[in-house]
């Protein structure tokens, strides 16, 4: 199932759920809600928790990782799945507009 991010600033963004809730989780929201929203005021702190995370996963990551026959890995970080919605969420902030998610 998908998850889609919304705001009027934006283009819509859609997420595998799995990976969604894994966000939604670090932007401090409920990731069981089927639907809900990051607040203009909310937008701060949300955009603060996802860089922070985004800097974790990316410092935990190797240079290069590759599988067990030497081949690049085709895994997707949360850096490089969050770094769209990153995006929707700064833009929303300037454009003082929520961001709104549903299944």
């Amino acid at each position: 199932m998908l998850v889609t991010f919304k705001s009027a600033v934006s283009g819509d963004l859609s997420m595998f759920e799995k990976n969604a809730r894994e966000i939604l989780a670090l932007l401090g929201k409920d990731p069981e809600e089927a639907r809900g929203i990051v607040t203009v005021d909310q937008l701060p702190g949300a955009i603060g928790a996802l860089r922070r995370a985004m800097a974790e996963d990316k410092a935990r990551q190797p240079a290069a990782e590759t599988d067990d026959e030497g081949a690049p890995d085709d895994k997707v970080s949360l850096y490089q799945r969050a770094v769209p919605l990153l995006e929707m969420l700064k833009r929303s902030l300037q454009g003082r507009e929520p961001v709104t998610w549903g299944v």
